[in-house]
């Protein structure tokens, strides 16, 4: 990947687009809500590890290089939803073709793991580390991310802001939403950033994600 024209983009983007005092508060905001959560969901995340070393084996989390704030490069977090050697089976695959084959890839807990969202509680190990916020552009795979800026010049901006454990977009639509609409529900976010919207985007998904937990768990005792 070319790093150091990321490097270099961003630091023009930095002057068109200084960080902001409120920056600083939704850190705090992240440390402290990502805290509380990882805490809140112990009793889930413990079972679930278990579950997965029973019926697929090691390893229990998926490591997915993802583009992060300056373009610098991440290891994203994730419990593993698919069969082993599946991440190089899909490596060269994105938007609607990615979704068909990542279907046949996903193991049977890991398709509940991903209806309920659970998988990507790992994340928040992120967020705490500060590779991620809890609102922000969903991230991307480094291949993809030069992909995605060269058809659309406004996606540097991404690069602004840490990538999110949910975003704005996710709030709004689903994943059959094309790329440069959720492109302009990020630039969105990145251009509002305020602790009212961060908040909202947080409750949100909060609630969705019970009510998608709380009805897998029913489905899965029937």
């Amino acid at each position: 990947m070319a790093s150091d024209s990321l490097t270099r983009r961003f630091a023009e983007l930095t002057q068109a687009s200084p960080a902001r005092p409120r920056d600083a508060l939704l850190r705090m905001l992240d440390v402290l809500l990502s805290g509380f959560f990882l805490l809140v969901s112990l009793p889930l995340t413990v079972p679930i590890a278990g579950l997965l070393l029973v019926t697929s084996g090691r390893p229990i989390l998926y490591r997915g290089e993802r583009v992060g704030r300056g373009g610098r490069v991440f290891e994203m977090l994730k419990f593993r939803t698919l069969k082993r050697g599946a991440e190089q089976r899909l490596g060269p695959y994105l938007g609607e073709e990615l979704v068909r084959r990542t279907q046949a890839e996903t193991t049977s807990v890991g398709a509940w793991l991903r209806k309920t969202q659970l998988d990507e509680v790992p994340q928040l190990l992120n967020v705490l580390k500060g590779d991620m916020s809890l609102v922000g552009p969903r991230p991307i795979r480094p291949r993809f991310f030069e992909e995605l800026a060269a058809d659309l010049p406004a996606y540097w901006q991404r690069l602004v802001v840490r990538p999110g454990l949910t975003g704005f977009a996710q709030i709004r639509r689903g994943y059959e939403t094309s790329m440069a609409e959720k492109l302009a529900h990020d630039l969105e976010w990145i251009a509002d950033r305020s602790v009212r919207l961060y908040l909202r985007t947080v409750t949100a998904t909060a609630w969705r994600v019970v009510k998608q937990s709380a009805g897998g768990l029913v489905r899965r005792g029937d």
